[in-house]
């Protein structure tokens, strides 16, 4: 295993800390449905990938970020798991989410592992997966909770901490694993599992279900920023990599947004 410098590690926590406090005070305070799409912007796999290139290779992280691309579906599973898992109220609600959750994930990660995707197989995978949970979700009703009651800032900062521990142990089991299962966790939800926690203790099931429903359509901008780093990684290197990866997923959000909102007028 390669020795991680200091700085590298303090780099990474000042950066998990604050990227994830400052699109969860955006989200926190949107609507459940902009929140599901904004917990499919790139920042849990952008760190992940992007220390697992500085700790082992810029190499190593391209080959995982092909994996990646089809690593989100075992994600939607997780979605799936937590909501079947977690529809009580309360503590017991969130374990009973959490549990199913990782079961989801674990089996269909599992599954995952044993084939060699390409850039190609691994986006078809997730766009089916993303076709087949839209589907199963989309009689859940959407709920929403008013902006005032969604802002908490020890609630932000229990996220910022939960989500820097699991990219933390993320990059560090990356240093033991093959490029397929670091690939696969490094699609892991980051930023999304805390969000669920503390808006399923604060606010019931209800408005978690609403999250979960709008996710797998908001993982264009993740499919953007992976399958952008996976070829610019090897050519501009890590940072410009990540920063045209950014971009990619922007764009993508943007428009994706843009869309919706004229169909939405059209239909209306």
């Amino acid at each position: 295993m390669i020795e991680v410098p200091l700085t590298w590690q303090l780099a990474k926590l000042g950066l998990s800390i604050s990227m994830v406090l400052g699109l969860g005070t955006i989200a926190v305070r949107a609507s459940p449905r902009m929140a599901g799409l904004l917990a499919g912007y790139p920042l849990g796999t952008a760190l992940a990938l992007f220390f697992i290139g500085l700790e082992i290779s810029p190499q190593f992280a391209t080959q995982s970020a092909v994996h990646t691309l089809a690593g989100f579906t075992a994600t939607m599973a997780l979605g799936a798991g937590y909501w079947v898992a977690g529809r009580q109220p309360g503590i017991k609600g969130v374990i009973g989410g959490v549990t199913g959750g990782l079961v989801a994930w674990l089996a269909v990660s599992t599954l995952l592992a044993q084939f060699n995707f390409t850039r190609l197989s691994g986006t078809l995978v997730t766009l089916c997966a993303i076709a087949l949970f839209s589907g199963l979700f989309r009689n859940i009703a959407d709920v929403r909770i008013p902006a005032s009651r969604t802002f908490s800032l020890p609630a932000l900062a229990a996220r910022a901490a939960l989500a820097t521990v699991i990219i933390f142990t993320i990059t560090s089991l990356a240093h033991w694993l093959p490029p397929a299962w670091a690939g696969t966790l490094a699609a892991f939800p980051v930023t999304m599992l805390p969000f669920l926690l503390i808006l399923h203790l604060n606010h019931g099931a209800a408005p978690v279900a609403t999250v979960i429903k709008h996710y797998p359509m908001g993982l264009g901008s993740l499919l953007s920023y992976t399958l952008c780093v996976s070829y610019t990684y090897s050519t501009l290197g890590l940072l410009w990599g990540t920063l045209a990866g950014f971009a990619a997923a922007t764009l993508w959000l943007l428009g994706w947004m843009q869309l919706t909102a004229w169909y939405q007028r059209r239909t209306a």
